[in-house]
């Protein structure tokens, strides 16, 4: 029974789409989670996948993407961030799910609406936030962070390869002037680009955003609670754009916790089992096809694993 719905391809091109829904393996009667909503790409493919005793719950903290809700009584659109995942499926009255989904980090509209902030394309204030309800900015990052904070953000988050040098020279380039908007702090810290301007750019940038949304603790905690929501036999579909995420998530996988696990352990407590069978050896990566349609894919890895 086919629910196709239009979705909203310029506000985002859903990654991975066939492949996301083959890992989890739908069960038409079933009841799901598409944890970053956005367009509603993955989602109306969910609801094509379902019959009329079918449940789909979209998570999206974006306001902007519940214009895109889809008129169909077996979706609910929750306006949340997928870390309270437990607690909004639970006002619903759900306490158990066939399947989880979510495809991390930031959608297309997002870049390319220009208020937001998000890239270094455009003119705007440092904003970068996905939920406006909050009060965290990259503004509030640059201004205020200390050198040191600034140093782990840079290093982690955007693989920025002078990220000590930068972080340095931030603190003492704002006390002359704070950092107000994207080409006024682009062109404060212009020389001390280090190989393709953009490149540089955009993981600086990629970096500040991680940070202004938590991006890594919602992924850790929303990780922590697929465990108790999924039944037996349900599954978890992760789409990651980035290393640290990608490898958090495949340590969650495998080890049911974050820190790797020490082969000595000089205590010989017992190891954790973990609750997961996982599905992708190797993390799903998209086809020639799918990047020449869209770009911005390419560094997107799809992982999936099975409740035991």
């Amino acid at each position: 029974m086919n629910h196709m719905r239009d979705t909203n391809p310029e506000y985002h091109m859903p990654v991975l789409l066939s492949e996301a829904m083959d890992g989890l393996n739908i069960r038409a009667s079933g009841v799901f989670v598409d944890c970053t909503f956005g367009g509603g790409g993955h989602s109306a493919e969910i609801l094509a996948h379902l019959n009329t005793e079918g449940r789909l719950y979209g998570f999206d903290q974006d306001a902007d993407a519940r214009r895109n809700s889809l008129p169909d009584e077996r979706f609910t659109f929750i306006p949340h961030n997928f870390r309270h995942i437990q607690r909004f499926l639970r006002l619903h009255g759900v306490t158990a799910v066939d399947g989880i989904l979510a495809d991390l980090g930031v959608s297309s509209h997002q870049f390319d609406e220009p208020a937001r902030g998000f890239s270094t394309r455009f003119e705007a204030n440092l904003d970068m936030r996905m939920d406006i309800r909050q009060p965290l900015t990259a503004e509030n990052i640059l201004n205020t962070y200390g050198e040191q904070k600034l140093q782990e953000i840079f290093s982690m988050y955007g693989e920025v390869t002078n990220a000590k040098t930068l972080a340095k020279a931030i603190v003492a380039l704002r006390n002359k002037t704070p950092f107000r908007t994207v080409n006024g702090f682009k062109q404060t810290i212009a020389d001390l680009v280090k190989g393709n301007p953009n490149r540089y750019f955009a993981q600086v940038f990629q970096a500040l955003r991680i940070e202004v949304n938590d991006e890594t603790g919602a992924l850790r905690e929303m990780l922590e609670q697929v465990p108790v929501l999924l039944k037996p036999g349900g599954r978890v579909a992760i789409i990651s754009f980035h290393s640290l995420e990608d490898r958090i998530v495949k340590q969650f996988f495998k080890n049911g916790q974050f820190k790797e696990k020490d082969e000595q352990d000089p205590y010989g407590s017992s190891p954790s089992i973990t609750p997961f069978r996982t599905i992708t050896k190797k993390p799903v990566t998209p086809t020639e096809k799918e990047l020449s349609r869209n770009p911005r894919a390419r560094s997107a890895k799809l992982r999936i694993a099975e409740k035991i």
